[in-house]
C-alpha cells in the first residue's frame, strides 16, 4: 500500500498551472528534438567494436587454446581488416590508417590510403612503406628504424610482420600477456555475471509464480502531486538544468579550462555541465519539501534513503544488477538486429575510450559513477516513481519513472535498453523500500561500463 496524501491543498494556484503547462511544453519540445537529433550523431558502436578487435587481436598469441574461439574468435586479423575497410577515412585516425596499412595487401586498398593520408601524417616514412607493396622488402636495419615510429605494440606487431619481420620476433610477449588478463576481464566476467544474473532471474519468477516472495513493503510518498512532478522534471531538470544552466556555466568552464589539454578540458567540462544541470531540480525538490503543509516525516524520510545496513543495500543492489543484465543486453540485441545503430550514443563514452589522462579519468569517473546515480535516483527512483505510483499505482508508477528515465538521456539508439534498466531500477525500489540499493545498483552498472571502457581504452 502508498502512503495517502497529506496536507495538499485540492486545488493549486493558477500561475503554478501554467508555469507547469509552459514547462512541460518546452521539455517535450526539447526532449523531441534531442531524440530527432540523436539520429544524426555518430555511435560510439563502431569504435567500440574496433577496441575490442585490436584487444583480441593483440592478445591472440597469449590466450589459452580452449578460450581463444571464444576471446578471439577465428582469425582476429580478418575481422579486423574487415571492420577497418568498412569504416569511412575520415573516420580513421593516424594510428588506425597504420593498422589498416599493416594488415591490408590489397593494392586497390593501399593505393586509396595514400592518397587519403594527410600532410601532417605523424609517421610518413612507416606510412609509406607499408601502403606501397614493393616498399616493404626492406633490410633489418631499416626495418628496426621504421618500426621506431610505431604508436604502441600492436602497430609494431603488425608493422613488423607486414616489412617481413619474423612473427616471433615481432611479437612483444609482456603486451600480449597483459591485453590477454584485460580482454578476459573484459569478456569472459560479463559473460560469466550474464549467466549469473540469467539463473537468479528464473529462480526469482519460479518463486514469483510459487507465491513465495516476500511482500513488498509500503511505498512511501512526499506529499507532492504530478503537478510538482512536471515543475520539478520539467522545469527543473529540463528547461533549467537542460537548456539554461549549461548557458551560464559551460562559458566559465572555458574559461577555467584554457590551456589545458583537450582530455582534461573535457573532464572539467562534464564535471561543470553536471553539477549544472543536477543543482535546479535539486533546489526545486528541496523547497517542495520545506513549504509543503504535511505531518513529520516518515522514518527515513521522504525519500527513504535508510543508509542501515549498509551491506544489505550492497547485496540488494548486486542482485538487482545481475538481474537486470540478462534483459538489458537482450534488449540491445534485439534493438541492433531490427532496427540497427540509431547512432546518439552517451558521448562520455567515447571520451573515456579515448582519454589518456589520470585527472581526466577521475573527473568523468566522479561524474558517471558518483554524481549522476546519486542526482537520477533521487528524481527518478526517490520523488517521481512514489509520487507517480500514489496516483497510477506502482506498476504505473514504475513504468512512467523508467519512460522519463530513458528519454532523459535523449538518445533514440539507446532508449529500449535504458527503459528496461530503469524498470529494474523501479521494481528494486519496490521491493526494497530503500533509495540506497537503487543508487549502489547505478553507481555498479555505470562503474563497470566505465572499467570496460578503460580496459577497451588501455
Amino acid at each position: 500500500m502508498t502512503s495517502p496524501p497529506t496536507g495538499r491543498s485540492s486545488a493549486a494556484p493558477i500561475w503554478k498551472v501554467l508555469l507547469a503547462l509552459l514547462s512541460l511544453v518546452l521539455a517535450t519540445t526539447v526532449w523531441v528534438l534531442g531524440l530527432v537529433d540523436s539520429v544524426s550523431k555518430p555511435s560510439v558502436a563502431p569504435a567500440l567494436s574496433l577496441e575490442q578487435q585490436e584487444m583480441a587481436l593483440l592478445a591472440e598469441p597469449k590466450v589459452p587454446a580452449p578460450l581463444q574461439s571464444l576471446l578471439v574468435g577465428a582469425d582476429p586479423s580478418a575481422a579486423l581488416l574487415n571492420s577497418l575497410r568498412q569504416t569511412p577515412l575520415d573516420r580513421l585516425d593516424d594510428r588506425q590508417a597504420l593498422l589498416f596499412a599493416a594488415l591490408e595487401s590489397d593494392p586497390k586498398y593501399l593505393r586509396t590510403l595514400q592518397e587519403s593520408a594527410p600532410h601532417s601524417d605523424p609517421f610518413p616514412e612507416l606510412q609509406k612503406s607499408l601502403t606501397d607493396l614493393d616498399a616493404r622488402d626492406v633490410s633489418a636495419n631499416d626495418r628496426a628504424r621504421l618500426l621506431t615510429q610505431a604508436p604502441d605494440p600492436l602497430v609494431r606487431r603488425l608493422a613488423c610482420e607486414a616489412l617481413g619481420g619474423d612473427p616471433t620476433s615481432c611479437l612483444d610477449p609482456r603486451s600480449a600477456s597483459a591485453a590477454a588478463r584485460r580482454l578476459v576481464i573484459s569478456e569472459l566476467l560479463p559473460l560469466l555475471a550474464l549467466l549469473l544474473g540469467g539463473l537468479l532471474l528464473i529462480r526469482h519468477l519460479w518463486l514469483l509464480v510459487r507465491r513465495r516472495l516476500a511482500p513488498w513493503p509500503a511505498l512511501v510518498a512526499p506529499p507532492l502531486g504530478p503537478l510538482d512532478m512536471v515543475l520539478l522534471v520539467a522545469g527543473g531538470f529540463v528547461v533549467l538544468g537542460e537548456v539554461i544552466a549549461p548557458v551560464v556555466v559551460l562559458p566559465v568552464a572555458g574559461l577555467l579550462t584554457r590551456g589545458l589539454t583537450a582530455p582534461l578540458s573535457q573532464g572539467i567540462t562534464v564535471l561543470f555541465g553536471y553539477i549544472a544541470l543536477a543543482v535546479p531540480p535539486l533546489l526545486i525538490l528541496r523547497q517542495q519539501l520545506k513549504t509543503v503543509d504535511a505531518s513529520p516525516s516518515p522514518p527515513g524520510g521522504w525519500l527513504q534513503w535508510r543508509p542501515q545496513p549498509v551491506g544489505t543495500a550492497v547485496l540488494q543492489a548486486l542482485r538487482g544488477w545481475l538481474m537486470v543484465m540478462p534483459p538489458v543486453v537482450l534488449t540491445s540485441w534485439l534493438v541492433s538486429r531490427v532496427i540497427g545503430d540509431q547512432g546518439g550514443s552517451n558521448p562520455l563514452l567515447e571520451i573515456v575510450l579515448t582519454s589518456n589522462s589520470s585527472l581526466a579519468l577521475f573527473l568523468l569517473a566522479t561524474t558517471a559513477v558518483v554524481l549522476a546515480p546519486l542526482f537520477e535516483e533521487t528524481i527518478f527512483r526517490g520523488v517521481l516513481l512514489p509520487v507517480l505510483g500514489r496516483s497510477l499505482g506502482r506498476a504505473g508508477g514504475v513504468l512512467v519513472s523508467a519512460l522519463v528515465f530513458a528519454v532523459a538521456h535523449l538518445s533514440l539508439g539507446e532508449l529500449a535498453p535504458l527503459l528496461v534498466l530503469g524498470l529494474g531500477l523501479g521494481l528494486l525500489r519496490l521491493s526494497t523500500g530503500r533509495l540506497l540499493p537503487c543508487v549502489v545498483m547505478h553507481a555498479l552498472w555505470n562503474g563497470v561500463t566505465f572499467l570496460n571502457l578503460l580496459l577497451l581504452g588501455s
